[in-house]
């Protein structure tokens, strides 16, 4: 198995880098989150991979962090999950929200990516809630009642045309330690933050 590969970035695309190591050229596949982590082209790269075997075709896909790929080897794990839908699911997800989004059983949210559905949704959260292990997400299960009003305000976003992880995103970093927390509150909070990602 290629556990790395550290090389100059020749090519890059919206879903690939190809690296130059030793003067032989891989395509690796990555998420989006990945893809905007590698350095331009010219510049020297390590990826750590996982080799895809399929009875016509061998393909590779990069991860800049041994966590993502881990993740992206569960996530291969699941019933339905190929690599394409699993790239998705990463480039939708940071490692660290995509594990809360589980801990949690957010199937709502979870069902937003391009190419999950509800049943897919449930089956993910199903067969990978315990064996995921983070020791900050595993206090997550006590916060439901929080976790309602989160999914309320992130329903609302979603109803003025943003996306699931847009909405998602605008919502990290809200101070938990205010006690009761109001959905109008959490949306004032997540306009803010959308207004000042678009200046």
């Amino acid at each position: 198995m290629i556990a790395f590969l550290r090389g100059k970035v020749q090519g890059k695309t919206d879903r690939c880098v190809v690296l130059d190591v030793n003067g032989i050229g891989y395509e690796l596949f990555l998420s989006t989150n990945s893809l905007s982590k590698v350095p331009a082209i010219g510049e020297t790269a390590s990826l750590y991979t996982y080799l895809h075997v399929r009875d016509d075709a061998l393909q590779l896909y990069g991860f800049t962090t041994p966590c993502e790929r881990e993740l992206f080897e569960y996530l291969l794990s699941v019933t339905g999950v190929g690599p394409k839908v699993a790239l998705a699911i990463l480039s939708a997800f940071s490692v660290n929200s995509l594990k809360e989004a589980i801990v949690r059983e957010d199937v709502e949210l979870i069902s937003a990516i391009p190419g999950i559905g509800k049943k897919s949704a449930q089956r993910l959260i199903l067969e990978l809630k315990g064996r995921l292990s983070l020791p900050e997400v595993a206090t997550l299960s006590q916060e439901r009642g929080k976790s309602s009003t989160y999914a309320q305000a992130r329903k609302a976003l979603m109803a003025l045309g943003y996306s699931a992880a847009e909405a998602k995103n605008a919502l990290e970093g809200f101070p938990h330690d205010k006690g009761e927390i109001s959905t109008e509150e959490l949306l004032k909070y997540a306009l803010r933050n959308l207004a000042s990602n678009q200046r």
